[in-house]
């Protein structure tokens, strides 16, 4: 399966998109925000950035420029809980795959991390 970077500060929503996507059979590393999802790509190689849009240190549509930049071939799948970046993400529809708005579930999170990596 899939090597996914998880960068999510809320530690409730990171452990529980890092099981479900961990019991899908990827592998999954998850961070708390930005800097650290950094750090971690290079480490590792990865096939899909998943990043909270609403982070500390550094944002998620920070996050993803600088993937775009220095990773061009790396899938970005982000997510929020705020309608206003959710909107302000979709500016950025060329570098990103697409938007999950929080809350969700399960399944949700598993369909949108599928279509991301087809």
């Amino acid at each position: 399966m899939a090597r996914i970077l998880l960068a999510e500060d809320e530690t409730a929503v990171r452990e529980f998109v890092r099981r479900a996507l961990s019991v899908q059979g990827h592998k999954v590393t998850a961070v708390a925000d930005g800097a650290e999802a950094l750090v971690a790509l290079g480490q590792a190689e990865f096939d899909l950035l998943l990043t909270d849009i609403v982070m500390p240190v550094m944002d998620g549509i920070a996050l993803a420029l600088k993937v775009a930049k220095d990773y061009p071939a790396l899938r970005i799948l982000m997510m929020t809980g705020y309608v206003a970046e959710k909107e302000r993400a979709h500016n950025l529809e060329l570098l990103v795959h697409d938007v999950l708005a929080k809350p969700f579930t399960m399944e949700q999170i598993c369909s949108a991390v599928a279509a991301a990596l087809r």
